[in-house]
């Protein structure tokens, strides 16, 4: 049975939410009620994307509204640590060109440091 696991750690000048699970239809619920809850209000918010080895149009949607959402509040996504499989996703779609991509892991401490309540999501 997949699960997912979401990890939330607040810095100074960013949120770094780190996902390690499939982010597909099942999971997108429990992630979405995760990253509803950050502040994304004139902040960076770098979403750890290492852990996600399987994506499908439910993560993409995911993805989308979280750009969407940190652009409204005068905030900035970075997608960090695309695997294969979800980054031939945003290929497929045509949509790879609406995120910015970084290549070094995110500012933070060693691991994951849950601010908010870790999710251990099971569908």
């Amino acid at each position: 049975m997949p699960s997912v696991d979401v990890y939330v750690s607040d810095l100074s000048d960013r949120t770094v939410i780190t996902v390690v699970g499939d982010l597909d239809l099942d999971a997108c619920p429990q992630v979405s009620e995760v990253t509803d809850r950050v502040n994304v209000r004139h902040r960076i918010l770098c979403l750890d994307l290492a852990g996600v080895a399987f994506m499908d149009a439910s993560g993409l949607g995911l993805l989308q509204n979280l750009n969407r959402n940190a652009g409204i509040h005068g905030g900035h996504l970075e997608l960090f640590g695309l695997q294969a499989q979800p980054r031939h996703v945003l290929d497929l779609t045509g949509t790879r060109g609406q995120f910015h991509m970084t290549t070094p892991r995110p500012p933070g401490p060693r691991g994951p440091a849950a601010v908010l309540p870790v999710q251990h999501a099971a569908p």
